[in-house]
Order: C-alpha cells, then sequence, then structure tokens
C-alpha cells in the first residue's frame, strides 16, 4: 500500500510503537495536586519550585525540553548553566497560583517550534539570559501587584539583556530512528554582543518508583567510558546512551534521584549523592556530591565553553536497545531526514491554497498541541492513603480532595491544557484539543476520548473527571460534541467510517447524560427540567 508519507506510513503500520517515547515530561511537576501530601490541600506551598531541584517526585518528573517513554520509567532533558545562577536552569520558572497577581503564570521565554504525531521530529526552542535570572524580583514586584495592574515579566525585569540581545538561543531537538532508537540533538547559540560562558548538560535519570516501600529494585545509570551510559531497567531491560560534544569536551556526573533530606528537612540523607547533586557540584564546585564510581539513577555530561558572538556549542546524544559501534555516524544525516519526512507530512496535511505565514502558524500551533502531550500519574486511593514506608498522610484527607474518587487510578500520556501551567488534564479542555488532533493524527484523538471514559477514569455515577484540582467540579458537557467532530473529520480524511468508536463512545456517554439528567442547580432546580 503507497503512503503519502513516511509519517503516514508509522501512523498507519506502526503507530502504537513509534508513540511509545515522545516530549512527555512535564514542564512543571512542583506544587501539583499529585504531589500535594498536606493536610489543607495548599499544594502550590506543599511542593514549592525552591525544592523541585533537592526533592524526589512520587509521581511524575519535569524538566526542560524532556523526552521520555509512555510509562515514563526513564526521562531525558537538558539542563542549563550560564555560571551567574545560583542554581542549573533545569526547569522553566514560574509563579504559583498565589504569588502572581492574576494567578499562576510561567515567567521564562520558549517556543515549541515543530514536531510529528510520532514524534519522528521535535523541536523547541528556549531563550537563556546571560546574567543571573531574577527569581527573586520576579516573586516580589508580582506580590506586590494588585489584580487591576499588569504582570511584571521577565523583560521588565531584565530589560537590557533583551534590549541588547544578551542571551542564548537553546534548541532541543529530538529524531528517532526507529521506535526505540532516539537522537537528541542540543545547540547553544551566542546572540549577545560579547564573548559568554555556556554549559550544556544533557541529562538522563529515571523517575524514582523504588523508594516508597513496593519492593521494586532500583534501576542503575553508569559510565562505561567517557561517551557511553549503560542502563538497567527492570521494564526497559539494558540500554545504552551515548554523548559527544564535538565542539568542547565533556565529562560524566552521577547521583541519585533521590531526596536531600538534609537541605530540605534537616534529617540525614539515605544517599551521600541526592538528586541535586549534579546542581551542588557544578554551581558551587562540591565535587562530594558527585559519586565518583559513575553509577546512580541520574547522570549528566557537563560541556562548557565560552561562545563568541554568534558562536554556537552542539552537544549530540544517542539512546538506543543496543551497543553500537559508530553512534554517531550520519548523526546530522538522520536529523536532516527527519526534518524532510516532517515537511512532507505537512505538505500533505495542511490545505494547498494555504499562504505560506498561514502554513507556518498552523504547523507550530500543532507543534504546540504535540509537545505539551505529558506523561499522567494519579492513582487517588494510594495518594490519599499513602505508601508503606513514608509518613502517613494526614487523616483529614481522607474526606478532602478527591476523597470520592479512589476508583481514579491514572497512568497513561494524556494531552494536557498546558504542560506548565496546566500540568494536568482537563476534560473540557481535553474535548477541545482533540478536533484539531484530529486533523493529524485522529487515532490519537479516539483514543483520548475513550480514555476519559474509562472505569478507571469516570466516575461510576457517570461523571467524567473534571481535573486533578477538584476530580468532582462540573464542566460543560461537551465530550459528546467531540466524539461526533472527530468521527467526522476521521471519516472526512480516511473515505471510512469508524463506527465501532462511535459505539464504543456512545455506550459511555449514555451513562453520563444520566448523570448530567440528575445534576440541579444552586436554587435546587432540574438542570434540564429549568
Amino acid at each position: 500500500m503507497a503512503f503519502p508519507s513516511a509519517e503516514h506510513e508509522r501512523l498507519a503500520t506502526n503507530g502504537h510503537a513509534w508513540r511509545n517515547w515522545g516530549p512527555y515530561v512535564s514542564d512543571r511537576a512542583w506544587g501539583t495536586v499529585r504531589e500535594d501530601y498536606s493536610a489543607d490541600g495548599a499544594a502550590w506551598e506543599s511542593f514549592p519550585h525552591d525544592h523541585a531541584r533537592s526533592r524526589a517526585y512520587r509521581w511524575h518528573e519535569d524538566g526542560l525540553g524532556g523526552f521520555c517513554n509512555r510509562y515514563q520509567n526513564l526521562c531525558l532533558g537538558l539542563a542549563l548553566w550560564n555560571e551567574k545562577d545560583a542554581i542549573l536552569k533545569e526547569r522553566l520558572f514560574g509563579l504559583t497560583g498565589n504569588q502572581g497577581n492574576h494567578g499562576e503564570d510561567v515567567k521564562e521565554y520558549y517556543f515549541h517550534l515543530d514536531s510529528t504525531p510520532t514524534h519522528s521530529y521535535n523541536k523547541m526552542l528556549y531563550k537563556y539570559p546571560q546574567v543571573a535570572f531574577p527569581y527573586t524580583l520576579l516573586e516580589l514586584e508580582n506580590k506586590r501587584r494588585d489584580r487591576s495592574q499588569p504582570e511584571y515579566e521577565l523583560i521588565d525585569a531584565l530589560p537590557r539583556v533583551w534590549a541588547e540581545n544578551r542571551y542564548f538561543d537553546v534548541f532541543i531537538e529530538y529524531a528517532k530512528l526507529g521506535t526505540d532508537d532516539i537522537l537528541a540533538r542540543y545547540t547553544a547559540i551566542n546572540r549577545g554582543p560579547e564573548p559568554a560562558p555556556i554549559q550544556l548538560l544533557p541529562q538522563i535519570w529515571f523517575r524514582n518508583d523504588w523508594s516508597w516501600g513496593w519492593n521494586r529494585p532500583v534501576p542503575t545509570l553508569e559510565a562505561l567510558d567517557e561517551q557511553t551510559i549503560r542502563l538497567e531497567h527492570r521494564h526497559l531491560g539494558e540500554r545504552f546512551c551515548y554523548i559527544q560534544s564535538p565542539d568542547a569536551p565533556h565529562r560524566f556526573l552521577f547521583c541519585e534521584n533521590e531526596t536531600n533530606y538534609e537541605r530540605l528537612f534537616n534529617v540525614s540523607n539515605q544517599t551521600p549523592f541526592p538528586k541535586d547533586g549534579i546542581n551542588d557540584c557544578v554551581t558551587l564546585g562540591t565535587e562530594s556530591r558527585v559519586a565518583p564510581h559513575r553509577r546512580g539513577t541520574k547522570a549528566a555530561a557537563q560541556v562548557r565553553a565560552v561562545l563568541a558572538p554568534g558562536a554556537y556549542l552542539t552537544v549530540q546524544l544517542r539512546f538506543c536497545p543496543d551497543p553500537l559501534p559508530a553512534p554517531f555516524a550520519d548523526f546530522d544525516a538522520h536529523f536532516a531526514q527527519a526534518i524532510a519526512e516532517a515537511d512532507q507530512f505537512y505538505e500533505v496535511v495542511q490545505p494547498a491554497g494555504l499562504a505560506a505565514d498561514d502554513r507556518a502558524i498552523q504547523r507550530q500551533a500543532f507543534a504546540g498541541l504535540l509537545w505539551t502531550k505529558q506523561y499522567y500519574h494519579y492513582g487517588v486511593e494510594l495518594w490519599l492513603h499513602g505508601d508503606p514506608i513514608e509518613p502517613k498522610p494526614p487523616a483529614a484527607r481522607l474526606n478532602g480532595r478527591n476523597s470520592h474518587w479512589q476508583h481514579l487510578d491514572n497512568n497513561d500520556v494524556i494531552s494536557m491544557p498546558d504542560s506548565w501551567e496546566y500540568p494536568w488534564y482537563a476534560v473540557w479542555d481535553l474535548a477541545f484539543h482533540m478536533i484539531p488532533f484530529a486533523l493529524i493524527d485522529a487515532e490519537f484523538a479516539k483514543s483520548q476520548l475513550l480514555l476519559l471514559l474509562r472505569e478507571w477514569y469516570m466516575h461510576p455515577n457517570g461523571q467524567i473527571p473534571a481535573y486533578e484540582w477538584a476530580l468532582g467540579d462540573v464542566n460543560p458537557p461537551v465530550h459528546a460534541w467531540a466524539a461526533w467532530r472527530v468521527y467526522q473529520i476521521d471519516a472526512q480524511q480516511t473515505g471510512r467510517s469508524d463506527k465501532v468508536f462511535l459505539e464504543r463512545v456512545f455506550q459511555k456517554l449514555l451513562l453520563n447524560f444520566t448523570w448530567w439528567v440528575n445534576r440541579k442547580d444552586t436554587e435546587g432546580n432540574n438542570i434540564f427540567e429549568g
């Protein structure tokens, strides 16, 4: 069978396997309901940004331009240091819902530039200032302002930086040679008028699923030589990560993706090389914070250069199932092919008469959708009752947030409203997302609409979960409309009507309709009777 593009062939013949790896690492895991174990449900304050570099996440990971598999067993990502900041730039910074004068607000400049539905190619841009990042100033100035005033942005805090281009353009790219063979290319370009130092630290780490008392074996990362890291994981098996820096030398740094209890809670650590070990080694020069035997559950390759104006620094990475004698052979050619195949795909799916500017806008909008698919993990019963070897959560939680949703057990890649400001699914938003998704990946769109209706999502009473802040909130009933539109778009594109999908979604939406007809408004009137 002839396919209009290589991407169409991947989607049609082995789409599930090709989607296994993607940009599914959240931009923010701190300040989320899942990571909140407080008595009062103050999620923002329970796990603040200042804890993120030192504290192991229970449910999911975050990072800068991260890439992982559908169960987030292992993550790839990038950390940066301009030799001015007090900490590594490992994740995007922003204000909490209580700090921002208009609520939560990311205070960074980044752009999702390109992606294909199978994530055979992905590209994003992050703009990294060459001066110390104004964390405290952004917090204090926005706290001072009320809701009637404009937000205080990064451009306000650092006007000279942006006026004089004193920043690095950092491009993060991923390409696939196969379903499990991943290439990464990280490039920093000095846009400023003077030479400036930059450190790129490609990172590889395991999501911590071993510290909670379920007798899961601890996976391992170990350096085999100056280019190769070997990993072993109970689910992934043996894999290899190769790193090459053509423009500057690099060295490997290792620590554990485990909490620095000493820093955060003033009690003894369980490892001498906790999660922030690489951060402390690089920014403070504390070599004792990284493992001398070059083994651990989190690793980075440290690459440093002083870049002249317009000069660039590139680091290459390859992650694959088998040992390779020449892992970087034809590396740039593989990227060129991935980009050409992405161009071919969008040439087919975009309307023929669309102007060049409109094509670019639509393609980047699709990139935004595809980059904000996220691994989402939340089991309410376990979250309420706690893990075997962790402190027992406060009893008040058993009658608090989401306590009537203990059947809910989510462990999937899901479309998010935003990977930083809203790194949790919202059923109303998701329904709208699936309309444009159907234009490029109808199978994914259909699977997402069905997923929210499965018995480990939908409440036994027929309600569809709203969002993690309040699963029982009532959202507008747009799920049925979205399913019908996706069905129509899919039929128009393929010439086939997927009646099986329509039947499956219809049966569950009958339950949801039954729930709706029993709703009453604030005055006790039935919603449909008025």
